[in-house]
């Protein structure tokens, strides 16, 4: 896998960088879905701005049509998935990404996704679900630590060592469940063998009794832009049918979008 570069950014002294903008976003990133609808007061308090602040930026905000209100409570617009959509096309993770995941869920008959890497997390980017009595509750925008992710194992892999050491250095290695990885030696260990292998499974880091499997994601440049994972329940499936069955569907999904970014 050819790795990729993904450097810190400061905002400390930089005469460029504009608050104003930053607090906006802030807001919009406020909201999410457990404070889908906020008073001014809650707004103020989630984004650390004095109510006057707060006021002025969702006034701003509902003029740019992103925000709308009641008089009481505020809540984010459709327009804000523009910048969803926006991001998503960036990556070239359009309608053939979309396509390759409803073909991987289809033949699988499991849920499948796309995430990419955003400080300590993963993001999910794109996803089909299978249905099931169940929710997942994984949605696009979902954020799950990546170091106990399948996805997160992918991407945190594509890291050169220095930035994989840095990487550590800023995010613990919380523990999910009894056999989460928490010791950084480790999970360097674990990520060279996700080198070799291009691929990562994970058997309930996560979460007890899910075992995902991860594939990446590469890019015009032969970098990897992103990974896809498709998971299951231990009683669905044994880590060795994962490999003998997912693995070859992943990869072929894994190209196919891969091809369209060409």
């Amino acid at each position: 896998m050819e790795r990729s570069t993904n450097p810190p950014r400061s905002t400390e002294r930089d005469p460029e960088f504009v608050e104003a903008l930053a607090r906006g976003l802030n807001v919009i990133g406020a909201f999410n879905r457990d404070r889908r609808r906020m008073t001014l007061s809650e707004v103020a308090k989630h984004t650390d701005l004095s109510r006057g602040t707060a006021r002025r930026l969702l006034h701003t905000l509902r003029a740019l049509n992103f925000v709308d209100t009641d008089g009481r409570l505020f809540w984010l617009t459709p327009k804000v998935l523009n910048f969803g959509d926006a991001y998503t096309a960036t990556l070239g993770l359009g309608d053939p990404a979309r396509t390759a995941l409803q073909e991987v869920t289809e033949t699988l008959g499991e849920s499948s996704s796309i995430a990419v890497l955003e400080g300590g997390e993963v993001v999910y980017v794109a996803r089909v679900e299978v249905r099931r009595l169940y929710s997942s509750g994984i949605h696009v925008g979902t954020r799950l630590p990546a170091h106990c992710s399948s996805l997160g194992r992918v991407l945190l892999a594509s890291l050169e060592d220095r930035e994989i050491a840095d990487w550590l250095d800023r995010h613990p290695l919380t523990k999910r469940t009894p056999r989460t990885v928490t010791d950084p030696a480790l999970l360097i260990e674990k990520l060279q063998e996700v080198r070799q292998q291009e691929f990562a499974m994970i058997d309930g880091e996560l979460e007890v009794g899910i075992r995902s499997m991860a594939v990446p994601v590469l890019g015009r440049t032969g970098r990897i832009v992103a990974a896809l994972n498709a998971s299951t329940s231990t009683a669905r499936g044994s880590l060795d049918v994962m490999r003998k069955k997912f693995l070859p569907v992943l990869r072929a999904a894994s190209r196919k979008i891969s091809q369209s970014l060409e």
